[in-house]
């Protein structure tokens, strides 16, 4: 869980950042950025708001990268060398990777923050925002006889483009952080060529992974060998699995969501296969994070969709109503198939 009521901008500096491949220039500050009070608090809010609103999808630096990056521009500032200095290191290498002629030029701000709480834990933390989208917004000011309006341009103090903050804690694994990208056609430079992270192998990474691959198994497996009422009854009780239980133990988890014993060897086979893709490959037992259900849930269709234009909307807090209230038949007549559904009454909502 995070906490950023305490959290303090203690250093914080403000470069430029273009397009290298179109020899858009790399301004660099040489002193930090002096704020008053209320800039601080509107800045602060500008940084960390986006990272309290997200689920907590942790990453950590890749140490297999030999080259220099921010993970050793991180060290250098938790270790209280030359703030400005690591500052500039960072917009020079995030400059050198700005080669992409789709990649905006922006405002890129390093800050160094104190007093936040990760999992019960205070620690220091490392901020690196980049500012691209600018908005046109309205200015008044007053006359002796009129009201006087302008139109400028600047970035909207409600919407980071893109940010990351490296937690001073887990050093030796590369930190742990958090990172975020709200423009999708540039996500690569981001996060791969910049930053060089990787998804870290938590609890919370493994119950969000582990759903994910039995979605796909449900579609790659379940539906061709079966139907869609299977898939989704499968996923429907998946869901349910993981939403009741503290912890996920594999031979538990198959017992209660698969009735035909011949998809066992089915499974087995198709996590040997896919699950190096999702990060469980020899995973079979992990505490269950609730957030991460929440999180993976969004992402599972709960509709059966028909080639007749109606759909059958599945509520996933009730795993057993497919198996109760819910038929599929084959009509001789018509040649056609349909779904029997029983009810007490229709709900007036």
């Amino acid at each position: 869980m995070l906490e950023f009521y305490s959290a303090q901008i203690t250093n914080l500096a403000l470069h430029k950042i273009g397009n290298k491949s179109k020899d858009e220039h790399l301004i660099l500050s040489d002193s930090e950025l002096i704020t008053i009070d209320e800039e601080g608090l509107i800045l602060k809010e500008f940084f960390l708001k986006p990272f309290r609103e997200r689920e907590e999808n942790y990453f950590h630096f890749d140490s297999d990268k030999t080259q220099a990056g921010v993970l050793d521009f991180a060290d250098d500032i938790f270790d209280q060398k030359d703030f400005i200095k690591s500052s500039q290191d960072i917009a020079k290498h995030l400059y050198d990777c700005s080669r992409h002629p789709h990649i905006k030029p922006g405002e890129l701000f390093v800050a160094h923050f104190t007093n936040i709480i990760i999992e019960g834990e205070e620690v220091d933390a490392v901020g690196i925002f980049k500012s691209e989208i600018k908005q046109h917004f309205f200015k008044f000011k007053n006359s002796a006889q009129d009201l006087l309006l302008s139109i400028e341009e600047g970035v909207n103090a409600n919407k980071l483009d893109k940010g990351c903050l490296i937690f001073n804690t887990n050093r030796e694994e590369g930190y742990k952080l958090l990172s975020l990208d709200t423009n999708r056609y540039d996500t690569k430079y981001w996060t791969e060529q910049f930053l060089k992270i990787l998804p870290l192998a938590d609890n919370h990474y493994f119950t969000k992974s582990y759903l994910k691959f039995c979605h796909k198994f449900a579609k790659d497996v379940i539906l061709p060998a079966e139907d869609k009422q299977q898939e989704v009854m499968f996923m429907n009780k998946a869901v349910n699995h993981f939403a009741k239980n503290d912890s996920f133990e594999e031979d538990a988890f198959l017992r209660e969501t698969i009735d035909n014993p011949q998809l066992l060897p089915e499974f087995h086979n198709y996590k040997g296969n896919e699950g190096l893709k999702y990060g469980i490959e020899d995973v079979s037992s992990f505490p269950i994070v609730d957030s991460a259900v929440r999180e993976a849930r969004k992402g599972i269709k709960d509709i059966i969709e028909l080639d007749t234009h109606f759909q059958l909307k599945i509520n996933f807090t009730n795993a057993t109503v497919m198996d109760r209230y819910l038929e599929k038949g084959w009509d001789e007549e018509k040649q056609m198939y349909y779904y029997l559904i029983y009810f007490n009454e229709e709900l007036k909502k």
